[in-house]
C-alpha cells in the first residue's frame, strides 16, 4: 500500500527490522513502567507514530489518484509524538509542518477526536476538514489547542513568543484567556527555519524577556533533520548555535532513541511550566521520502546515505522499547503497525471523494466577517464616569477645546483603555517617552506598565507579540514607529495575521489595531525612512482594513471603529496616521484653527460613528458657480491640500467638492461613485506613488462601477523620498493639484448624463 517513491524501501526496512527484534531474556513483567510512562502510554505513542507514517504514504497515494494535494510528510520526525506526550492537551501548540505524530498523539489525548481523519480530510482539501475547511492542509484544531500554521518558514515563531507572553499577562489584567494559567506554549520548527531572521528575532525576544524576569513559558522544539529541502545544515550547527547559551535552557535528544526523547521532552516541558521561562528542545531527527512528493532526493543525496538513515527510524526506536520492556513481541509490533495502516487505508477510501469548496464565496467566507451593527454598538461603548475621570486626571477631553490629530488619537486611546481592560499598547518608545511625536504621552502613567510598554526594536517581534496576544484573549494596539519600518515585518501581517481566520474558518482569530505613523511632508526630519508613502504592500492583503484619517474628529471615530471591529469580528486593522498632520492646527491661514476639532463626549459617539468603508464629503464653497464642477478625491495629507485647492478654484467660479476616502481598504466605493456622479469630473489627489499607489485602486473602482465621466489622477513620483527640500521635487504639491484640476476642467465637457444630474 505504499509506492515507488522510496516509501517501499522504507516500509520494507521497518517491517524486516521490527520482525528481527530480539525479546529480552528472561522476559520482563508484561506491564512495566517504561521510562516513566506506563505501558498504555508507550503503546499510544507508537500508535500515533505508526499512523503518522501511514498518513505520509496515503498522501502520495491520494496525489497519484488526483484526490490529494499535499505531500510534505512527517516521516522520520515521528519523535515529536514524545513532545505531545510530555505536554498537556490544553497547552497551545503552533506546529511544524512535519508534526503529524504530535497532532495524532494530542488528538488521542482528547476523547472523541479522530486525528487520522482530520489529516486525511486536509490532504484531500475536503470542505469537511475541521480546521481550514479545505483551504489548506494544516495541523490545527480548536478543541486541541493547536493553532493552525501552514508551510511556515519560521514566521510563526514571533506569534508563539506572543502566546507565551500573553498566558500570564491576560490573567494579570483579569482578562479571560483560552489557555489555563499554568499552560505553556509549544512551537515546532526545523533546523533550516532556525536560520531564518524571523526565528533569530523571536528567540532573541524570548531571551530578552527571560533576562528581564518576565514570565515567558515557551517550549521551542527544533526538529533537526540536517536538511532544508536540498541545502544541508552544517553538522552540529544547531547545538553550537543554541546549546551554549544560558537562555533559553537547552535540552537535546536523538529522536530515534524514544526513551531519551521522552526524557528530554518531559524535562524541557517541566522546566518551562515550573519556571515560566523558555526552553529549547533540540530533537535530532531524519527526513524520509524527501522534502515532498515532488522532491527528487537522489539528485542531491546518495542511495547509501538515504539507506543509512533507516537505522535512525524513530518508529523502530519505539518498537525496540516496546519489545525490550515486554509490552509487545516482534510479531505483535508488526501486527500493530499493519493495523494502523489498515485504519488509515479505510479512512482514506472514505475521504478520497469528499466534497470540496465549491465557490469563491465559500472560499472567502472566513476572510473578513463584518457585523456593522454590532461594531457600531461596540464603538459607542464608553467607560463609566469614574473611570474616565481617573483616566484623564479630572479634566475631560471634551472640555479641552479643539484638538489636533495627535491629541485626538491620544484622548481616544485613553478612553478605550478605560473602557476595555483587555487593551494593550506597545511598540518602540511608546511608554515613558510617549512616542516620537507624543501621541501616546501619559498613557503608561495612567494605565500602568502591564498595559502600555516599550518593545524591543524589532518589528517582527512587535507584530508577533500582537498576534499571540490577540489569539489569547487580549486586544493589542501595537505601534510601528514609521511606515518604512513595517516592511521589515510585512509577512507577519500577510502570512500570519491575515490568514489565521482564513485557515481556521474563524475558530481562531487575532484581533489587532496596528498604528503606524507614515506618509511624507514631515519637515525638519526626513529621508525615506521617516517619510514613506509605500502602502501597496498593505492594500493587497485580503481582509485587512486600512484606516487613514486626516483630522482629529475622524481619527477618534475611526479608531473606536477599528477597536470595536477587532473585538466583535476579530478584524485586523492598520491605522495609518499622517505624521505631517499630527500637530497641524490651521487650514488656510495662520491661526484659523481649521484643522482642529472638538472631542466628542461619549453620549455623542453613536451619532459620530464612522463605519468601515464610509468616506467624508466636503462641499466647502456651495456659493461658487455650479458649472463647471469637479470632485477632488483624496486622503491623509491630500485632504487639506484639496480643500485649499478647492478654495482657489472657487475664486475663479469653480465649485470643487472634496471627498476624503478615510478608508483605503475597503475603499468606500458607493460614496466615491456618488461623489463622482455629482460633478462628472474626478481628480484623484494621491500622495502615494504613481505605481502601486492608492489612485490605481480608485480609478479601477470607478471603471468597475461603470462611471463614464472624466477622471484623472495626480500622484507623487515613483521615487524614494530624499532628505530636505529635495523631497518636494518628488512629492505631490498643491501647485500640481491645481494644475491638474484646471487641465481636467479645460477638457471636453462632462457627459450629458452628469450635467443633467447636477
Amino acid at each position: 500500500m505504499t509506492g515507488g517513491d522510496g516509501s517501499d524501501e522504507l516500509e520494507r526496512h521497518f517491517l524486516d527490522a521490527a520482525a528481527r527484534l530480539a525479546p529480552p531474556q528472561p522476559p520482563p513483567p508484561r506491564e512495566p513502567a517504561a521510562e516513566g510512562l506506563a505501558g498504555p502510554d508507550l503503546l499510544a505513542l507508537f500508535d500515533a507514530q505508526a499512523a503518522s507514517r501511514h498518513l505520509d504514504y496515503a498522501a502520495r497515494r491520494l496525489q497519484r489518484r488526483g484526490a490529494g494535494f499535499y505531500t510534505i510528510g512527517s516521516a522520520g520526525h515521528e519523535s515529536n509524538a514524545a513532545v505531545a506526550a510530555a505536554c498537556r492537551p490544553t497547552d497551545p501548540a503552533l506546529l511544524h509542518y512535519r508534526s503529524g505524530a504530535f497532532y495524532l498523539r494530542r488528538a488521542a489525548q482528547v476523547p472523541g477526536h479522530d486525528g487520522v481523519r482530520d489529516v486525511l480530510l486536509g490532504l484531500a482539501a475536503a470542505a469537511a476538514e475541521p480546521i481550514s475547511g479545505g483551504r489548506h492542509k494544516v495541523f490545527g484544531h480548536a478543541d486541541l489547542a493547536v493553532i493552525p500554521q501552514t508551510s511556515t518558514i519560521a514566521s510563526h515563531l514571533p506569534r508563539a513568543v506572543g502566546v507565551a507572553f500573553a498566558i500570564g499577562r491576560a490573567r494579570k489584567l483579569g482578562v479571560a484567556s483560552p489557555w489555563p494559567a499554568d499552560a505553556i506554549a509549544v512551537c515546532g520548527f526545523g533546523d533550516a527555519s532556525a536560520n531564518h531572521s524571523t526565528a533569530a528575532g523571536a528567540i532573541n525576544t524570548a531571551r530578552l524577556c527571560a533576562y528581564q524576569g518576565l514570565p515567558l513559558p515557551l517550549l521551542l522544539v527544533c526538529e533537526d533533520n540536517g536538511l532544508g529541502i536540498s541545502v544541508r545544515t552544517p553538522a552540529g550547527w544547531i547545538a553550537a548555535a543554541h546549546g551554549e547559551r544560558s537562555s533559553p535552557a537547552y535540552f537535546t535528544a536523538e529522536g530515534s532513541d524514544t526513551a531519551a526523547a521522552l526524557r528530554a521532552a518531559r524535562a524541557a516541558a517541566d522546566w518551562v511550566r515550573e519556571r515560566r521561562a523558555p526552553a529549547f528542545l533540540h530533537l535530532r531527527t531524519v527526513r524520509f521520502l524527501g522534502h515532498a512528493g515532488s522532491d527528487a532526493e537522489l539528485s542531491y543525496r546518495t542511495p547509501a546515505e538515504i539507506a543509512a538513515d533507516f537505522a535512525r527510524d524513530p518508529l523502530l526506536g519505539t518498537a525496540r522499547l516496546l519489545v525490550a520492556h515486554g509490552l509487545l513481541g516482534p510479531a505483535e509490533v508488526v501486527e500493530r503497525y499493519r493495523a494502523a495502516g489498515e485504519r488509515v487505508w479505510a479512512a482514506e477510501q472514505e475521504v478520497a471523494g469528499a466534497p470540496r469548496l465549491r465557490s469563491a464565496a465559500q472560499v472567502m467566507a472566513p476572510i473578513a466577517p463584518r457585523r456593522p451593527a454590532a461594531v457600531a454598538a461596540a464603538a459607542a461603548r464608553a467607560p463609566g464616569p469614574k473611570a474616565r475621570r481617573a483616566a484623564f486626571g479630572g479634566r475631560l477631553p471634551e472640555a479641552e477645546g479643539p484638538l489636533t490629530l495627535a491629541q485626538g488619537v491620544n484622548r481616544t486611546l485613553a478612553d478605550l483603555f478605560a473602557a476595555r481592560p483587555e487593551l494593550l499598547l506597545f511598540g518602540e518608545d511608546v511608554a515613558a517617552k510617549g512616542g516620537v511625536y507624543g501621541v501616546t504621552r501619559g498613557l503608561a502613567r495612567a494605565f500602568g506598565a502591564a498595559r502600555v510598554f516599550d518593545s524591543p526594536l524589532d518589528e517582527q517581534s512587535v507584530l508577533g507579540l500582537a498576534l499571540g496576544a490577540g489569539v489569547s484573549g487580549l486586544l493589542p494596539v501595537p505601534e510601528i514607529q514609521y511606515l518604512a519600518y513595517l516592511h521589515n515585518a510585512a509577512d507577519q501581517l500577510r502570512g500570519e495575521a491575515a490568514t489565521l481566520s482564513f485557515f481556521s474558518q474563524g475558530q481562531y482569530r487575532n484581533p489587532m489595531v496596528l498604528r503606524i505613523a507614515g506618509y511624507g511632508y514631515q519637515r525638519g526630519f526626513g529621508g525615506h525612512f521617516h517619510n514613506d508613502n509605500a502602502v501597496a504592500a498593505l492594500r493587497d492583503i485580503p481582509g485587512v482594513v486600512i484606516a487613514s484619517p486626516s483630522r482629529s474628529a475622524d481619527a477618534a471615530a475611526m479608531l473606536r471603529t477599528c477597536v470595536a471591529a477587532a473585538a466583535v469580528d476579530g478584524t485586523v486593522s492598520v491605522f495609518l496616521e499622517p505624521i505631517a498632520l499630527y500637530h497641524t492646527r490651521d487650514l488656510h491661514t495662520e491661526g484659523d484653527g481649521g484643522w482642529t476639532d472638538p472631542y466628542r463626549a461619549p453620549g455623542e459617539w453613536a451619532e459620530a460613528h464612522v463605519p468601515i468603508g464610509r468616506a467624508r464629503g466636503y462641499d466647502p464653497h456651495p456659493e461658487a458657480a455650479e458649472r463647471p464642477g469637479i470632485t477632488l478625491v483624496s486622503f491623509a495629507n491630500g485632504v487639506p491640500m484639496s480643500l485649499r485647492t478647492a478654495r482657489t478654484l472657487a475664486a475663479s467660479g469653480v465649485r470643487a467638492q472634496v471627498l476624503d476616502l478615510r478608508w483605503l481598504a475597503p475603499l468606500p466605493v458607493d460614496d466615491l461613485l456618488r461623489a463622482a456622479e455629482a460633478t462628472g469630473r474626478v481628480l484623484v489627489v494621491d500622495e502615494t506613488r504613481r505605481t502601486g499607489g492608492v489612485s490605481e485602486g480608485v480609478l479601477a473602482a470607478l471603471a468597475d462601477a461603470g462611471y463614464t465621466g472624466r477622471a484623472a489622477r495626480v500622484c507623487s513620483a515613483d521615487s524614494f523620498i530624499p532628505l530636505g527640500d529635495a523631497a518636494y521635487h518628488v512629492l505631490l504639491s498643491e501647485r500640481t493639484v491645481e494644475e491638474a484640476a484646471r487641465r481636467l476642467l479645460d477638457a471636453a465637457p462632462a457627459p450629458a448624463a452628469h450635467r443633467a444630474a447636477r
